[in-house]
Order: C-alpha cells, then structure tokens, then sequence
C-alpha cells in the first residue's frame, strides 16, 4: 500500500493533478534494463516527440479551463513560429496562443510586416499603387445605398434616385462655378439699389434664376449620361452602385426627369436671366450627353470636350452679370464678344484648364475599371502623356491669375495671394509626371485639385477690383467718382439712342 502525498484531501481530482501523476511517475519508476551489444551498436530509431495534453497546463482543475477547444485535444510539445514571429492558432497549446498577446511579440511582428510591405513596394509598383487610399466615394452611389433603407416606392426614395441621378457633388460645382463669375462682373456700382436704369446692378432675382436653372441643365446632362451607359457602369466599382444599374429606378422614369429638368432649366434660364444664357445651357446639355457621353468609347480626346463643358458655366454667370448692366440689345455678341467680355473668357479658361489635373488624377487610380469598361482614357492608353497633360495645365493657372490682374477682375494683390496656391498645384503635378502616379502622387494632386479650385474663387472674390475701396468710401460717405462718371455716361447713351 503506498502513501499518498500530502495534499490529497485538498485536491479531490488527482488524476488531473500535475504534482499526483509526477509522484506516480517517481514512485513506480522502473530501473533501465541493460542494453545489450545489438541494442548498443545497431541503428538508433528516432526518439519519438511527447505529446502532452492541455490539461498539463493546468495545475489544478478548479482553475478555469481554457476555450480553445476541447482538453481532450492533444498537441505537441514544440512549438513552430511563423514568418511573422507570432504562433499560429491552430496546433498550439493555450499557454502558446496567450503569448501572441505579448507586446514584445506585437512589436517584432509589426516591425517584420512593414519591412515585407516596403520591400513588397519597392520591388513592385504596381501592387504599391493598389495598396493607396482609395479615391471618395461616388454620390450618386452613397445616395442609392441610402435610399435602399427607405421603404419602395416611398417619397423619400424617389427623391433619393432622382437626386443621385443629378450627381449632386457635381451639379454644386457646376453651380458656384457660374456664381463666381457672376460676383466678379465689375458692375458700375457696389450693391447699389439702381444705377440710372430699372435693373440693379447684381439683382437677387436673377441670381435666383441662374442658381437654379443651372442646377436644373446640369442635372439633365448627368441624368442622360448615366441612361446612356449602364452597362458600363456596372462594370467599375466606383459606378456599379447607381439607381440605373441596381434597377432601382426605370429608365422610362430618368427620361422624364431629364427631360423635365432641361425643360424648366433652360426656361427658368430664358425668361428670368437673358437668352444667351439659356442658350449655353442648352448647348452644355447637349455636349455633355451627346458628344462627350458617347465619345468616351471612340476617343481619349474626349477629355477636352468635357473640359470645355466644364468652362461653359463661367460664361454663364458672366453673360448673366453682363446683361444686368448692357446697354444695347443684350445679344450674344455683346455680352461674351466685347472688350468687357475678357474677363469671363479667362474665368472659362481658369475651370478649363483645372478639369485636367483634377480628371487626370482621378481616373489614374481606376485606369483598369477604365479600360475593362471599354472607355478610351489616357490613363491607360498613355499613361506617360496622361500625366504630362496635368502638369501642362496646372502650369497655366500662374499666367491666368496675373492676366485676371491686368484686365482689372481682381486687384493686383490676386496674383501674390493666389501664388502659394498654384505653387503647390504645380508640385503635386511635378510629382504626378515624375511618378506617373505611383507613390501616391495620383492621391496627392486630386486632392490639390480638389482644394485649389475654391482656393482661387474665394480670393478672388475676396480682392474683386475696387471692392474694398467702395467699401470704405460707403462707410466715410464719399462720393465716387468714377461712378458717377459711369452712371452720366449711360444716361447719355440712353438719350442717344431714344
């Protein structure tokens, strides 16, 4: 009979106990037999591994179990790193699981992933390019997941569709783009309520009217693009989440949107600004849905064509803001075509040339959801000529705010404030061309781009030409001049001309 170790009354499950099976284990150890001169000198067989089970890990089995799995799962005794330094779930005991948690193995395991993903980069572009932060997402696509939450067929899912099929974030741009020019207009008086005429000089009325029927023309255009290509748009990430593509809007039902919108846009447009503006409306609609749409799969030149709609709504806001203060008939050619009319061309100019660096940017990162898609882009066709454009035409913004100086837009002090600005839009495009995109150079100038454009519209307002001194010379009470020269020069045309 053998004594029992001290303890045992404490300890009622002895056979899980380490310290029990140990004093087994020494009380009924077996002397080794003698080896004999065969066993000695013969081939040695490989000593097999012991195999112990999660239970030995436990001192006592009042403790909590551990759960991984069931104790009654064997491993072996040794246990194999990864790469990464840390062990790996499976086939490892809990004691060698719980020092994953380790945070002296955190940080090695750390330090090896970013030395592997800097090597992985460096040794190929290609994949570094992957691993960059994804452009923002589409609105029209944000908006149609939106409006999958709100029950069918409700108000506020019609409202969602509709408004995601008017590309909001774009419809916006397009609208401060012509409200821009239409505050730049160097009208002959500051916020006065009439200079010798009927009209004021900046009408909230017709502001109204240019905001919204702008709004309504840029809303049809982008709803004619997207019936005009769902099937493509499926085909990329960025695009396949529209209510066209999903079915969640008929395309009978977007035909009548966009149908209604350039009705009532270029009407608003027609009798509550001028004709002329009313007519670039309409012509913008028809470039953007029946030229730039369809020659996305013909050309790569179609960039330029949706350049030049992006330069159309500066027109606008200056035709707008110059038929307040015509003189003559208001026909198109003395709004846009006259000495006065220079300014709004370089407004035109200074939106045409920023859709370059912005687009260029942009499609780089998706140029094969481009190219899968079948739209001819020079993101893939060339990606070498692609970067030299948006380098070309952000070195253009520099002569163009000093020329908004010289024909007196803005004051001098534009073209000094505006610097720093252009500057850094021109070394995001440096690093684009350098990089061809790689090495988030492609991030880094869309989001340049993405700051610029308002940048320069805030300070150009901000230093209109002669706004500061109408300002003080309001608030002194001194005459000006200069508008009272401007306000008998038009009273004597208008006694001219009756």
């Amino acid at each position: 009979m053998r004594l029992r170790p001290a303890g045992y009354l404490l300890r009622p499950y002895t056979l899980d106990n380490v310290c029990w099976r140990c004093s087994v284990q020494l009380s009924f150890k077996k002397l080794p037999a003698k080896r004999t001169f065969a066993q000695t000198f013969g081939p040695v067989t490989p000593k097999q591994q012991p195999q112990l089970k999660a239970n030995y890990f436990l001192s006592n089995k009042l403790l909590p179990q551990a759960q991984d799995g069931p104790t009654s799962k064997s491993y072996p005794a040794s246990t194999v790193v990864d790469e990464a330094g840390m062990t790996t779930s499976t086939g490892a005991p809990p004691s060698t699981r719980a020092n994953q948690d380790l945070p002296h193995r955190r940080r090695q395991a750390a330090r090896r992933n970013s030395a592997e993903g800097s090597s992985s980069a460096s040794a190929s572009p290609s994949a570094a390019s992957v691993n960059d932060n994804p452009m923002p997402p589409d609105a029209s696509s944000v908006l149609t997941t939106a409006s999958a939450k709100h029950p069918a067929n409700s108000l506020r899912q019609q409202f969602s569709l509709l408004l995601s099929l008017s590309k909001p974030r774009l419809t916006v741009l397009v609208v401060l783009t012509a409200m821009a020019p239409y505050a730049l207009y160097p009208v002959p008086a500051f916020l006065s309520p009439s200079i010798g005429l009927d009209t004021p000089s900046l009408s909230p009325l017709t502001l109204t009217f240019l905001t919204t029927g702008t709004a309504l023309c840029s809303a049809s255009a982008n709803a004619l693009n997207m019936l005009y290509e769902p099937a493509w748009d499926a085909k990329m990430t960025r695009t396949r989440n529209r209510p066209l593509v999903r079915g969640l809007l008929s395309e009978r039902r977007a035909l009548v949107f966009a149908i209604f919108a350039a009705l009532c846009g270029v009407g608003g447009l027609y009798f509550g600004v001028n004709p002329t503006v009313a007519f670039l409306g309409a012509a913008n609609i028809a470039l953007y849905a029946g030229i730039y749409t369809p020659m996305k799969r013909v050309s790569w030149l179609n960039t330029w064509v949706g350049a030049i709609v992006g330069g159309i709504p500066p027109l606008m806001g200056w035709a707008a803001a110059a038929g307040e203060s015509a003189t003559g008939d208001g026909s198109f050619r003395e709004l846009l075509f006259t000495s006065d009319a220079i300014g709004g061309w370089l407004l035109a100019a200074l939106l045409f040339a920023w859709q370059f660096p912005h687009f260029m940017a942009l499609s780089w990162p998706i140029r094969e959801e481009y190219k899968a898609a079948g739209h001819k882009m020079l993101c893939w066709i060339n990606p070498a000529r692609n970067a030299r454009v948006a380098l070309r035409y952000s070195l253009l913004f520099l002569p163009l705010s000093v020329a908004l100086c010289a024909v007196g837009v803005t004051e001098w002090s534009f073209a000094v404030t505006s610097l720093p600005v252009n500057l850094w839009l021109a070394r995001e495009a440096v690093r684009f061309w350098q990089h061809e995109g790689f090495k988030g150079s492609a991030r880094g100038l869309f989001w340049a781009s993405v700051w610029h454009l308002p940048a320069v519209m805030v300070l150009a307002l901000v230093q209109k030409k002669g706004m500061w001194g109408r300002v003080w010379r309001s608030i002194v009470g001194e005459p000006d001049l200069e508008d009272e020269n401007d306000e008998d020069w038009i009273v004597d045309e208008v006694g001219e001309t009756s």
